[in-house]
């Protein structure tokens, strides 16, 4: 039995602030629409940290700064895959908000979050994001259905 798989490796950052702001992206893609945090896919050979360093200027403009990895979330795609997403948040950054073809980016309050439209899983995400005890969001499928566990 092989010790390997596929793998996806993707990471996203909550940038906030210090009055309780969250720098959210209203993603445009179809297949995962909604407002959640930017991020994107790691490259080969690239560092997590300096994957979602570089995802997030890409998508907001904004250089981050000591992004601390605080969870992940993961499941198996279509294709047999293993979809790992690194969760990484950091309040320090610079530079100018512009958003990207990937959607618009803005703050909001972290008090306004269920007042949007927000993409799937986006709500347990957050818990992992703000938690001091979970650590992942994890996604598997028994006879046909799908179910998440905070762990």
């Amino acid at each position: 039995m092989s010790r390997s798989e596929k793998v996806i490796l993707t990471a996203m950052c909550m940038v906030y602030e210090a009055e309780n702001n969250i720098l959210v992206q209203d993603r445009l893609d179809p297949d995962w629409p909604g407002v959640t945090f930017p991020g994107g896919h790691v490259k080969k050979g690239e560092s997590f940290s300096r994957a979602v360093i570089r995802e997030i200027h890409e998508e907001t403009g904004l250089s981050i700064k000591n992004p601390v990895l605080c969870g992940i979330k993961q499941f198996q795609t279509n294709d047999d895959e293993r979809y790992v997403v690194l969760f990484f948040k950091t309040n320090q950054f610079e530079g100018d908000l512009q958003s990207s073809d990937e959607g618009d980016v803005f703050w909001i309050n972290r008090d306004e979050v269920a007042d949007y439209v927000l993409a799937k899983g986006f709500e347990e995400m957050l818990k992992v994001f703000e938690s001091d005890t979970l650590s992942e969001l994890y996604y598997y499928g028994e006879n046909d259905e799908w179910y998440k566990q905070l762990l």
